[in-house]
């Protein structure tokens, strides 16, 4: 069997941000699937965020996202960083702003590299980061008639 070392397939590829962006419409695990796909990748790695019912122990009824101006440009930013620390085939994510409801997707984010091991790491730094550092804020209105903030 011929050695793979240095195979580009096993390196980042030389563009691999695919897709970044903020919607204030439905997001579809499809689309970003289809941006992730790449021949030389072994392992896909997709995390989909969905709006829960409930809230530290409270009833959720209503949620909203808003955001900076700058959101979509942090999302980069830190799409940029895991391209840099990781073998990257392909990166996509998406974030919903705007009124949801119970069950909607919030944030699909997916990584392709050549192994899954490495996918499901990228994967993982990818939303960690997004959520801790993007300044995207989210409005809950709770079944007791309260309401919260939850942000970056």
């Amino acid at each position: 069997m011929a050695s793979t070392k240095g195979h580009p397939g096993e390196q980042a590829a030389q563009d691999p941000i695919k897709l970044i962006a903020l919607r204030d419409a439905p997001l579809s695990v499809d689309e970003v699937f289809r941006a992730v796909g790449d021949d030389a990748a072994g392992g896909t790695a997709l995390f989909v965020g969905t709006v829960r019912n409930h809230d530290g122990g409270t009833d959720v009824d209503e949620l909203g996202y808003s955001c900076h101006p700058s959101a979509e440009d942090e999302m980069r930013r830190i799409a940029e960083k895991v391209v840099a620390e990781y073998p990257v085939r392909a990166l996509a994510a998406v974030h919903r702003v705007g009124d949801l409801e119970v069950g909607d997707l919030a944030v699909v984010v997916g990584v392709s590299c050549a192994h899954r091991g490495e996918a499901f790491e990228a994967c993982r730094k990818l939303i960690d980061d997004l959520k801790h550092e993007v300044p995207i804020w989210k409005h809950q209105k709770f079944s007791d008639g309260t309401e919260g903030w939850v942000g970056a």
